[in-house]
């Protein structure tokens, strides 16, 4: 039976980067699950491949046909942005192909309810708090238009997000620090090959 792993993490804990380097793993061949949200595009973003980028009215269409499995909605300083997961075809586990996903406690906790516990393992990346501070605004730095006062909103809402409480509700016993990429990276890839084998 195939796996869909998911991971998660603060803001500027390298998920998105250890997300993108285990999708292009030919090892690993998993198959990427693509979230949607109705934020900007940022730079270097593309469409279908960090998020499906889409509008309200879009996400509504999508909850009317009963097609979100989970959503989150921020209010952040440029007004609500909406992250959500959606049961599009990408999932399927008769397929044996294992697939992976980039979420958030809350959503890795509907995801898994929609699935099963069985089918989706968690695979939490941490960082302490201030190396997260400086990897954030070297990376904010370097957008056109810096959104500082978005970086520190989202830096604040993970200590709730991701509290010590909402953690134990969620069974997270999988944390890798990731202090240095390349070590992290090879201890998820070690786990995700007993999965498959287990």
């Amino acid at each position: 039976m195939s796996k869909l792993f998911c991971i998660m993490g603060k803001s500027a804990s390298g998920k998105d980067t250890i997300f993108k380097k285990l999708t292009q793993d030919k090892n690993l061949n998993l198959k990427r699950v693509v979230s949607y949200t109705t934020r900007p595009m940022r730079e270097g973003e593309q469409e279908g491949v960090e998020y499906h980028f889409v509008t309200t009215k879009r996400l509504e269409e999508l909850e009317k046909k009963g097609k979100v499995i989970e959503r989150r909605d921020y209010s952040t300083v440029h007004g609500i942005w909406s992250y959500f997961t959606v049961d599009d075809g990408q999932v399927n586990f008769s397929l044996n192909q294992d697939n992976i996903i980039i979420g958030t406690l809350e959503s890795y906790q509907k995801i898994r309810t929609y699935f099963g516990k069985a089918n989706v393992i968690p695979l939490y990346i941490h960082v302490e708090d201030g190396l997260r501070l400086e990897r954030a605004l070297k990376r904010e730095r370097q957008q056109e238009e810096p959104g500082y006062a978005e970086m520190c909103r989202r830096f604040l809402a993970d200590a709730e997000d991701f509290s010590e409480e909402k953690m134990a509700a969620c069974e997270i016993d999988r944390i890798y620090e990731n202090i240095d990429i390349e070590q992290c990276l090879n201890d998820i890839r070690k786990d995700i090959l007993k999965f498959r084998n287990a």
